[in-house]
């Protein structure tokens, strides 16, 4: 395997150009099941499984898993705020240092697990509740300099989840364990 391949296990980010209401339900239901999926694969990994990188020069699946939880509660926060205003700009973050850092490299990953779990049903229960005028509000991102709407957040934060479970699931499949 390549290590495009590795580090996309399911392709890069979809940029759908229409988004339909069934799209949206569709992967509200799949962000809502992503942390009990991911439970049942990282719960069986021990200590040492947990410290292997997915593919050469990348995380390991414990930081994976912080990352998941840092991602998605930003994510989570850029909704809130696209909701309450107009168009704001939302503040970056490094995710490559704060991966580095004690609580990613070398904590358990049982409080980021829960993180995930109470974190998803308040998103999905905000999710859920959108509008359609609400899927089309927006959000700047600096870093990227694009504006995003919730819609098209939806659909990337979809992909996020499963694309984290794929490198961790890929490495599982392919170490054997």
């Amino acid at each position: 395997m390549d290590l495009e391949q590795l580090r996309y296990p399911i392709g890069k980010a979809p940029r759908p150009e229409h988004i339909s209401a069934d799209d949206i339900k569709k992967w509200i239901d799949e962000i809502a099941a992503l942390p009990a999926k991911l439970r049942l694969v990282v719960g069986r990994l021990n200590e040492e499984q947990l410290d292997t990188p997915y593919r050469p020069d990348g995380w390991t699946v414990r930081q994976v898993v912080h990352h998941m939880a840092d991602s998605h509660m930003n994510s989570f926060i850029r909704f809130k705020l696209a909701l309450t205003e107009d168009n704001p700009t939302v503040k970056p973050y490094e995710e490559a240092a704060w991966g580095e850092l004690p609580d990613a490299k070398n904590f358990p990953v049982e409080p980021s697990l829960e993180i995930l779990d109470g974190l998803h049903k308040r998103w999905v229960a905000l999710l859920a509740g959108m509008s359609e005028d609400d899927l089309e509000k927006t959000f700047f991102h600096p870093g990227y300099k694009t504006t995003n709407s919730l819609a098209k957040t939806i659909c990337l934060y979809h992909w996020h989840g499963f694309h984290h479970l794929a490198h961790i699931t890929g490495l599982i499949e392919r170490s054997g364990w």
